[in-house]
């Protein structure tokens, strides 16, 4: 099986990156292909990147509070161009409602700050492995 490619990215203002370092981290110690955009990323730059790096995945790491904005505006740029096969999901500080609204809109599950690495690993392979036996 390849594997998996994750666009880990930091939309908006927010200059908090250390997070995303160690999301991006584990994710590359667990066989994932993993590509950081970096601070101060439009959704247009991610949107982008995703598309051009082919990823199966892209992370959002949001602190601004910008999330009901930022995160529906990547998935949007992301479908008009004929992907709406990419995962997106994220983390940041996200209230439990906006979660919810984010997550009928067709957006992945969403993390809080302190859940474990590992949640997220095991939830990225589990929604790949899922994807992969509906297109086989």
């Amino acid at each position: 099986m390849r594997p998996i490619r994750v666009l880990v990215a930091k939309p908006g203002l927010d200059g908090h990156d250390r997070g995303a370092k160690v999301v991006a981290a584990a994710l590359r110690d667990a066989g994932m292909e993993v590509i950081y955009t970096g601070l101060h990323q439009t959704p247009e730059m991610i949107a982008t990147a995703a598309i051009q790096e082919d990823v199966d995945v892209i992370g959002l790491s949001i602190l601004s509070g910008a999330h009901m904005t930022l995160i529906p505006r990547v998935q949007d740029l992301v479908r008009a161009q004929g992907r709406d096969d990419i995962l997106i999901t994220g983390g940041g500080i996200i209230p439990k409602e906006d979660v919810e609204t984010l997550e009928r809109r067709g957006i992945g599950r969403l993390f809080g700050p302190g859940t474990p690495t590992t949640e997220l690993i095991e939830y990225i392979k589990e929604w790949f492995a899922t994807r992969e036996k509906q297109e086989a």
